[in-house]
């Protein structure tokens, strides 16, 4: 297959995708309950009705907790290609014929398996710094 045909099947999916969407979308609104009324064009939070004004402080211990989240979440995304990589460069290291031809040559470069683990286990140190500095600065606690 060619570069353009490849594209052309990529294009076409993404038109068949959209005209569905619309389908969807133009169905639901056709064919869908028509209910109107005070009840259903109120303001609806989590099953409860608002009480306060929305523009309300929040503690910043909340957006504290919600970067904390993000943060370690996208750290763990960082352990993704660590895990990728690891097999076919200890396959390398150990002379396997199967070993794909880039991780052989990582493998020799000096690239091997113990320079992995000691990658991965900077990033954990790494981890564990902000976390224990985190926990001194009382993050955690809510009172």
């Amino acid at each position: 297959m060619s570069t353009a045909t490849d594209y052309l099947i990529v294009a076409i999916l993404i038109v068949l995708v959209a005209a569905l969407a619309a389908v969807i979308l133009g169905l639901t609104h056709l064919i869908g309950p028509k209910r109107h009324g005070p009840v259903k064009e109120s303001i609806y939070e989590s099953g409860v009705d608002p009480v306060h004004d929305a523009r309300k402080r929040f503690n910043v211990r909340f957006y504290l907790v919600a970067v904390l989240f993000l943060v370690f979440d996208v750290e763990i995304i960082f352990l993704y290609p660590w895990a990728i990589l690891n097999r076919p460069i200890r396959d390398a290291a150990a002379g396997a014929d199967s070993a794909a031809g880039w991780a052989t040559d990582l493998a020799a470069a000096g690239y091997g398996p113990g320079f992995l683990a000691a990658v991965v286990g900077v990033f954990f140190v790494l981890l564990t710094v902000g976390f224990i500095y985190e926990w001194r600065k009382g993050i955690f606690r809510w009172d």
